[in-house]
């Protein structure tokens, strides 16, 4: 006699690797990624390509960054690949450390390997405690550490995620060192194409949409869409289209769901004057944050309002 498991099958998960990275720790955020396959990779185009052709369940990707703003190889790459939805949204604090091989002691440290944003959002604490070293930049947070350890690297000390000291044998040399302590990171859970979620009354929504021509007032009537029916972007971006200058494509993020009947109604007006659209999801905020509106964007309003036009339409008599 044989017995069908009732154990889930085995997913999945892209993630900007390798093992230490900010963006592991994101994932790690995901109950249902536990216990589940985790794939690193060498870009967001890698991680998105794995997702539409079926590699992974899910990847995990940087959209913005609270002191440099909106990541635009991921804004770029979801405008431009079908079939992906945004399901979820993550935060993680933006900490660094200084580490360097076992032994090193920091007045030790002259040459020091970062990344050059990381290298950036450190440079206050490195000059006032480091203030004669030399920078080497690295191809990543995490490859910055690394070449210490597989001697790849001139440097004695590297900049790194907190993460890099669960994976690598690495001495600890300053923890913090940050310039800014409210710097967070967010990453967005992308699946293939889905209904989303239903509205949880703290929710945002995403899109992206391009202008239907170059004249005064264009983004003016695109923001009204919104605006008009109560709605705050707490994201507006701009991006390059790329196919001539002057062209651009903006990246959206609304608060509400697309099943509240005022973002819905948003998104039919911002479809009619848009000539392209990309809906990238509905999803719960990472804050949990209950989105509060003036009660007349209610549900209630608009349904009434669409009732009374049916009305109007039928001939039935006005009360």
């Amino acid at each position: 006699m044989t017995f069908e498991s009732d154990a889930p099958a085995r997913r999945a998960y892209s993630y900007l690797g390798p093992a230490g990275t900010f963006t592991e720790a994101a994932l790690a955020q995901v109950p249902e990624a536990r216990g589940h396959e985790w794939r690193p990779v060498h870009n967001v185009a890698e991680a998105l390509a794995d997702v539409v052709e079926g590699r992974s369940h899910a990847a995990m990707i940087a959209i913005e960054n609270s002191v440099d703003g909106g990541v635009s190889t991921a804004q770029d790459a979801l405008a431009t690949m079908p079939g992906l939805r945004i399901v979820g949204e993550y935060l993680v604090p933006v900490r660094f450390v200084l580490v360097g091989k076992p032994g090193t002691r920091l007045e030790d440290v002259s040459l020091i390997a970062a990344h050059p944003v990381a290298y950036a959002q450190c440079l206050q604490w490195l000059s006032e405690h480091l203030p004669a070293h030399a920078h080497i930049p690295a191809a990543s947070n995490v490859a910055s550490a690394v070449g210490l350890t597989d001697g790849t690297s001139d440097a004695d000390a590297a900049i790194a995620p907190p993460g890099i000291l669960e994976h690598h044998d690495v001495e600890l040399l300053a923890d913090g060192i940050g310039d800014n302590p409210n710097a967070v990171t967010r990453f967005v859970l992308v699946s293939r194409t889905v209904a989303p979620p239903s509205p949880t009354g703290a929710d945002k929504t995403s899109i992206i949409a391009e202008l239907p021509d170059d004249h005064p007032g264009a983004l003016l009537e695109m923001l009204e869409q919104f605006a008009t029916r109560g709605i705050n972007l707490s994201l507006l971006a701009s991006r390059p289209i790329g196919d001539e200058l002057g062209r651009y494509r903006f990246v959206i993020d609304a608060d509400g769901h697309v099943l509240d009947e005022r973002m819905a109604d948003a998104l039919l007006g911002l479809r009619r004057f848009s000539p392209k659209v990309v809906f990238l999801g509905s999803y719960p905020r990472a804050d949990r944050a209950i989105v509060h509106y003036p009660e007349r964007y209610s549900d209630d309003v608009f349904v009434e309002a669409r009732d009374w036009l049916r009305g109007l339409i039928s001939g039935e008599p006005e009360e």
